[in-house]
């Protein structure tokens, strides 16, 4: 049986409290990462922690620090809609991916999210496979994944 109330059980995570001075990354940036180190620390499997993490690393333009996030990011994403953790067995029909739900539009921006990073790293082989994945799963283009990867297949992705 499983206690979900009481003295044994865990408090929920408030993210709120555990990012406490990551607020303000532009003007106290080593403060800020700080802030989020801990928040990792404390809660890696929290969604919005991570997403802050995101957030801070990919506005700071460190890249290969908001990979990582990005990537724990899909992998939550593809946990909530049961689907598999390669994005290369992910189909259409697993999700609901022209829905405007949470799970399936942050599933999309974290593959775009990555692809984001992999072109600004160079990163070739990543930026084609998960741009495409992102295009194949994403019909429409509401996140950009094809738009982005057509931009770096004609060499435009540099002036962004």
């Amino acid at each position: 049986m499983n206690v979900t109330n009481g003295p044994s059980a865990l408090p929920p995570i408030d993210p709120t409290s555990l990012l406490a001075g990551a607020e303000t990354a532009r003007s106290r940036p080593v403060e800020s990462a700080e802030a989020i180190a801990r928040a990792l620390d404390e809660a890696p499997e929290d969604i919005e922690v991570r997403l802050a993490a995101y957030r801070f690393y990919f506005y700071s333009h460190d890249y290969e620090a908001a990979l990582p996030q990005a990537r724990v990011i899909l992998s939550l994403a593809a946990r909530r809609l049961n689907i598999p953790q390669d994005p290369a067995q992910v189909r259409p029909e697993d999700a609901d991916f022209t829905a405007h739900d949470f799970a399936p539009g942050l599933y999309l921006q974290a593959l775009v999210g990555i692809g984001y990073c992999a072109v600004r790293m160079g990163q070739t082989d990543l930026v084609r496979e998960v741009l495409s994945i992102a295009a194949y799963l994403d019909p429409s283009d509401r996140f950009g994944g094809a738009w982005l990867l057509e931009r770096y297949e004609t060499g435009l992705a540099e002036d962004m």
